[in-house]
């Protein structure tokens, strides 16, 4: 059929799925002949949810998968530099190439490709061609370079991040018009595929001048008016190769192609062709979702030939129907059973997402894929039960106590593994009921340790992934909103399946991902990192902090005061009372009244005045500099001395925050409800905070500190004698490097030039830029930029580490601590405006993650460390441990946890620096730290 209105075309960014899954995936063979096919495997997968997503009303009529072919394009016609620095491709992707091509007609999919121009071109093409013949068209592709496109019909789909890029987003992205991202990128240029642009200009820049001068050719055409001396310069001295630029981003709308829009009409994918391909390739996983969806019988595929993790075992379906265990000679024959087979898959239902206070309403067992119960406790017979009642329960429940009988030997067995996802939760709720689970596998941590970074861990999602299956969402039996019930108040025969599904994707999601492990050599990792801290985070948090309402009260109203004589100040600047937590009011002050530079209007009409904008602005206006301290005064009070007070638990009078594992791919432990690793240590307000966190009559409150952890790291992978040196000499080594940059000798050194080497020194370890540094600082981005040249003169391994650091993660798709996590660095590769946070990212990675993983070292050995001493570890803070002890056991336990501390690293690496641990004491956790 021709193409016209009504029609909707789907063009598939082909290349850019090939480089996510290989980047995504851990390296993958077939079995049968040694064929690396990961990024096949994951393409796979890709397009058949793209396909599975995409049904319905709004189903594509017409559809393609476009690729690059080759590499030499009229572009570098143009310009012989054009992707000159990009890097080889990886040997083990290159075979794979052709398969994505087999794939994509395995699908009965249009498969384009066109010698001498990009895929983005012929994209480009037919969108325009689609729109013009009044159809619509999605691109399904996160790539910036096609947001040109966008508008009139024609829209993009992030499928990573399941989202729509409309001219909003655009927008968003580089505060123009998809009509004008061309001009913007023309003066940005880009690093990745080489493109000059105009020297010191970035997307904000280049978009502000646009905004300004309305299009490219009527900026450099009257350059001259340009205010600022250095933009005005670059811009005239540039001209040419700012044209250039515009050349090369402009995406050709207007290729001769040897087929049409009508060519392209979806067509279902034949069977025996997509299977048998997928046979081939030994994808046993997708082979049987295909058969089913399709309606065919399942092909059969050589039990030796197996791929990867997910292609590993042949489970069976999930049941409709799962055992509700009522009586305790069942309960006792599922104990019996699960006791003589080593190894039980568990999950708690309960009240409540807060462990310590929720109350435990049933427990699931699994025993194989398939073969789960569920324990039902605590049911009420009727959603208007009180939640503490024990009257009223439902019928076909066995009596509490009697059911703990029987789990608590099962659960404290050492001969029988127990697996659960999320472990540290069940982990709290059986301890608070006495029950000391041992040993524990947890599913989530096994994802983890293998995929940082690059996918949630959550069950749900990894049953997704892993399994193909979507368990069935809490909201069904609990609801939303006001509306929303607790657990206790679902009927049983509803709970039965949910929670016995539960316990059954854990158990096989084990199956799945615990022999992965070894194949993706990350099993040190798990066994040494991750599992050994569930306990040890779960009774920390169980023990929770003191924290004293009257001081927190107190500084509330002093905070109140604060932020009262900084608006006054605000005031008179400003020559105007305003709400300063007004943005719109603030934007109207900043650009309209006092003329400042950048100003820009989102959607709703009213400036935009972040962070981002307000630090800028502040290196040359006071003004900007007092919103900032007002908002930061304004963020602690809401946040800290407020908020903290209603965190309090009312049975223990202590807060008890709690950590995430699984969260940040470097392996730092994240700090929630409430977020004690946030509170600001740097000012003085941020500091009083913590004189609210107090020691009980009779304790003192013992902090330790990894002394500049991170820069130690650095002089130790990096190889710096003249930091290791200093370091070992135990010099400050910010005033040391302030004196070797600026020629400051010792005893001259001032605070104030300390605080600029500070400020580099922890800078540079993050990849901060000259930008970056001159907000840390509030100076001009010329001087900060300096500052960064003379430190790289003076440490040059540092830029070396940085290359072959950045080197490594563009060939591997990741980068690794001393202790062997994997950091996965799927963006690495990616181009515009985030590759330069990817590239930062995966710098700093192996540093802060080796930093992370010598803490939790620390921390998984302390527990019996200070065993013998009345001590209890309370909180982790970054670099930092806080503790509890008795008093006149302070020097004990600061000697046994210092030398921990200091020694956590050995005997695994052998630090070319020593490890120094600070250590305070005091009646609270300011007077300690």
């Amino acid at each position: 059929m021709s193409f016209g209105k009504g029609h909707h075309l789907h063009l598939v960014d082909g290349s850019a799925f090939i480089f996510r899954a290989f980047h995504a995936l851990p390296p993958l063979t077939r079995k049968s002949d040694g064929t690396p096919v990961g990024a096949v495997s994951g393409f796979v997968n890709m397009l058949w949810k793209m396909i599975q997503d995409n049904k319905g009303p709004d189903a594509p009529t017409h559809a393609a998968v476009v690729f690059d072919k080759g590499s030499h394009t009229f572009r570098n016609d143009m310009y012989d530099q054009y992707k000159a620095n990009r890097d080889e491709m990886p040997e083990d992707l290159r075979p794979q190439i052709p398969l994505t091509r087999d794939a994509t007609r395995a699908f009965n999919l249009a498969c384009l490709e066109q010698e001498g121009f990009e895929a983005d071109d012929i994209i480009a093409t037919l969108a325009c061609k689609a729109r013009e013949a009044g159809g619509r068209c999605t691109i399904i592709s996160s790539d910036k370079d096609l947001m040109q496109l966008i508008g009139d019909g024609v829209v993009m789909f992030d499928a990573m991040k399941n989202t729509t890029i409309d001219r909003e987003g655009v927008e968003a992205k580089f505060g123009v018009g998809p009509e004008r991202v061309v001009d913007v990128q023309a003066l940005a240029g880009d690093s990745v595929d080489n493109v000059p642009g105009a020297p010191g200009i970035g997307i904000k820049t280049a978009a502000l001048l646009i905004n300004e001068f309305g299009t490219l050719e009527e900026l450099l055409d009257r350059a001259e008016e340009v205010p600022q001396p250095k933009r005005r310069q670059t811009l005239i001295e540039h001209r040419e190769q700012i044209e250039l630029s515009k050349k090369l981003v402009q995406l050709d709308c207007d290729m001769t192609l040897d087929y049409d829009l009508a060519s392209l009409e979806v067509k279902e994918p034949d069977p025996d062709t997509l299977l048998q391909f997928l046979g081939d390739m030994e994808f046993r996983t997708i082979v049987r979702r295909v058969s089913e969806e399709l309606g065919v019988d399942t092909p059969a595929i050589p039990a030796a030939s197996i791929t990867a993790a997910d292609e590993e075992i042949e489970e069976p379906p999930f049941p409709e129907d799962y055992t509700w265990v009522k009586t305790e000679a069942e309960l006792a024959d599922w104990v019996e059973r699960a006791t003589a087979q080593g190894f039980v898959a568990i999950d708690t239902e309960t009240t409540s997402l807060n462990e310590m206070q929720a109350l435990l309403v049933g427990v699931s067992l699994a025993l194989g894929p398939g073969v789960a119960c569920y324990i039902p406790l605590a049911h009420k017979e009727n959603a208007e039960a009180d939640l503490f009642s024990t009257d009223a329960l439902a019928d076909g429940q066995i009596d509490f106590d009697t059911a703990l009988k029987h789990l608590k030997p099962l659960l404290e067995d050492s001969a029988v593994l127990k697996i659960l996802q999320n472990a540290k939760y069940d982990y709290k709720i059986l301890s608070r009921l006495g029950i000391h689970i041992t040993p524990i596998d947890d599913t989530m941590l096994i994802s983890y340790a293998q995929h940082a970074g690059l996918h949630n861990h959550g069950m749900d999602a990894l049953s997704e992934r892993y399994l193909g299956h979507t368990c069935i969402p809490i909201k069904e039996l609990i609801g939303t909103g006001k509306s929303q019930i607790t657990f206790d108040k679902v009927p049983v025969d509803k709970a039965v399946r949910y929670a016995a599904e539960d316990a059954d994707v854990t158990l096989r999601l084990h199956r799945t991902l615990k022999p992965s492990l070894h194949r993706a050599r990350v099993t040190t990792v798990y066994e040494t990192l991750e599992r050994p801290l569930i306990p040890v985070l779960a009774r920390m948090e169980m023990a929770g902090v003191q924290v004293d309402r009257n001081t927190l009260s107190r500084m509330s109203g002093a905070f109140a005061q604060k932020m009262a004589g900084l608006e006054a100040e605000i005031a008179e600047i400003a020559g105007a009372e305003f709400n300063v937590g007004s943005p719109k009011q603030l934007g109207e002050i900043l650009f309209d009244k006092m003329g400042l530079p950048g100003g820009k209007k989102g959607k709703t009409g009213a400036y935009s005045t972040g962070a981002d904008i307000l630090e800028e602005l502040a290196t040359e206006h006071e003004l900007p500099r007092k919103v900032l301290d007002w908002r930061q005064v304004s963020k602690l009070k809401s946040t800290y001395t407020d908020a903290l007070q209603d965190h309090i638990d009312p049975e223990t009078g202590r807060v008890h925050t709690s950590y995430s594992i699984a969260g940040a791919s470097t392996g730092r432990l994240a700090s929630t409800d409430p977020n004690l690793q946030n509170i600001p240590i740097r000012t003085e307000e941020g500091r009083r905070i913590r004189e609210a966190f107090v020691a009980p009559e009779g304790k003192v409150l013992v902090s330790l500190d990894y002394s500049q952890i991170e820069l130690r790291i650095l002089a130790h992978i990096a190889g710096i004698d003249a930091l290791k040196q200093a370091f070992k000499d135990g010099q400050d080594i910010h005033a040391t490097t302030a004196s070797e940059m600026f020629g400051v000798p010792l005893d001259q050194m001032t605070a104030d030039v300390r605080r600029q080497a500070k400020a580099i020194n922890f800078g540079v370890i993050y990849g901060i830029s000259g930008f970056g540094l001159a907000r840390n600082l509030r100076i001009p981005r010329e001087e900060a930029q300096g500052f960064i040249d003379r430190y790289f003169e003076r440490f040059p391994g540092i830029k070396d580490y940085m290359a072959e650091t950045t080197a490594f993660a563009k060939e591997h798709g990741y980068v690794e601590t001393l202790f062997g996590r994997r950091i996965n660095t799927p963006e690495i590769n990616a181009r515009g405006p985030g590759a330069g946070f990817a590239k930062r990212a995966a710098i700093n990675a192996p540093i802060q993650g080796t930093a992370a993983d010598v803490i939790r070292r620390a921390m998984i050995r302390m527990e019996d460390a200070i065993a013998d001493l009345p001590a209890t570890m309370l909180l982790q803070v970054h670099d930092e441990l806080l503790f509890e002890v008795d008093e006149g056991h302070q020097d004990a336990l600061i000697a046994t946890a210092r030398e921990v501390m200091e020694g956590a690293a050995n005997p695994t690496v052998h630090l070319t620096v020593p490890l120094d641990a600070d250590a305070g004491q005091g009646a609270s956790w300011a007077d300690a730290h």
